[in-house]
């Protein structure tokens, strides 16, 4: 049996090597090699359940830290968010400070000890906000000559925490200070954080959705993996496999990861190729799929099953009548659902499904 070194299908995980996202990277870095301010040190991502937007992430933490910057690293929004940002970036500018405990208090610092770290006083610890002490390491840091990266995951929509930190970046960029934010969410969750009046500076930084990978990236990394792990397959049986994927980039660890399962000789054939993708897109199907569903109202339920009885593309006046409901009152939940992310619109008048296999997994629910 070949051992998999190189597929990673579970959410999360970090992959040997990302597909199709080096531009969204390159442009990102090069806002860090910016000065402070720059439209690229604030970054928002979109994406669907399965986009990758948790591994971009931790790459985007990988390469930043690489380039000197203190890193927060990936923190899902959640009550006590700010503390755990805290903490990462004291944790982690360690290695740029003397060897010597720097504690931080109103603004002065001085040493107390023989040990590495950024701390502060009891005081300050106790009774300052969480901007007062983003502030304080912020300007230490840059100082030394060093920035900060605070990486955001599952942003949620109308988060108090989220708009603390907000409010807490636009001021130390109005300060000049090396610091960048890059935060990632559902499509939803992202425009109702953008339309809240209160973070309105969101709407200067730099909006980026992640496609869907394109196939000829997918079939060249196929390529160069199936011959990494020695595993022998038609470029024909290759080129299906990448096409199988739909562009997301959990299929493509998912179906990745079954071929090199199923590939007991080293060998791919259309069975294996069919047993593969068959236990790639059951898996899909209950870790996006029936996740997705579960998240959306009863209503946005029916939207969706009205549009599943559609072949192909579906039009918003086919589906108010099979729904009994007007078309003003479908075009409703059609927002909704494209805010979230689940549908896109494809053309005057249409949609279409934006989750691989949700269509085909609602037929089967019927």
């Amino acid at each position: 049996m070949v051992a998999d070194t190189i597929f990673s299908p579970s959410f999360g995980n970090r992959p040997s090597y990302l597909v199709g996202r080096e531009t969204i990277i390159r442009e990102f870095m090069h806002g860090l090699e910016s000065e402070p301010g720059n439209r690229d040190r604030a970054m928002v991502l979109l994406g669907q359940r399965g986009s990758g937007k948790t591994v971009l992430l931790w790459e985007l933490a990988d390469r930043a830290s690489a380039s000197g910057f203190v890193v927060a690293t990936p923190t899902v929004t959640s009550e006590g968010m700010l503390e755990r940002i805290v903490e990462k970036i004291q944790e982690d500018g360690e290695r740029y400070v003397k060897r010597r405990r720097t504690h931080l208090t109103g603004g002065t610092l001085g040493a107390l000890g023989s040990s590495a770290g950024l701390e502060f006083g009891r005081e300050v610890q106790e009774t300052k906000s969480f901007q007062f002490k983003l502030a304080q390491l912020a300007r230490k840091l840059t100082e030394h000559g060093h920035g900060i990266l605070i990486l955001v995951d599952e942003l949620q929509a109308n988060s108090n925490e989220i708009r603390q930190l907000v409010i807490a970046y636009q001021e130390l960029v109005g300060e000049r200070l090396n610091i960048a934010l890059v935060m990632a969410g559902l499509p939803g969750a992202v425009s109702a954080t953008l339309n809240d009046k209160v973070l309105t500076f969101l709407n200067r930084a730099r909006k980026v959705s992640l496609p869907p990978l394109a196939i000829s990236d997918v079939d060249a990394f196929y390529d160069q993996a199936f011959r990494k792990l020695g595993i022998h397959i038609s470029s024909s049986l290759r080129l299906q496999s990448a096409q199988s994927t739909q562009g997301s980039p959990y299929l493509l660890q998912l179906i990745g990861h079954n071929i090199v399962l199923r590939a007991s000789d080293g060998e791919v054939n259309e069975d294996v190729l069919e047993a593969a993708t068959h236990a790639a897109r059951v898996d899909f199907e209950n870790d996006v799929c029936k996740t997705t569903l579960s998240a959306l109202s009863e209503k946005d339920r029916e939207f969706l099953t009205a549009m599943a009885q559609d072949d192909g593309l579906s039009a918003i006046g086919d589906i108010a009548d099979r729904l009994d409901v007007t078309t003003d009152y479908a075009q409703k939940y059609r927002r909704r659902l494209i805010d979230a992310g689940v549908i896109q619109p494809a053309g005057r008048g249409k949609v279409e499904f934006a989750v691989p296999h949700l269509r085909d997994f609602l037929q089967k629910e019927l």
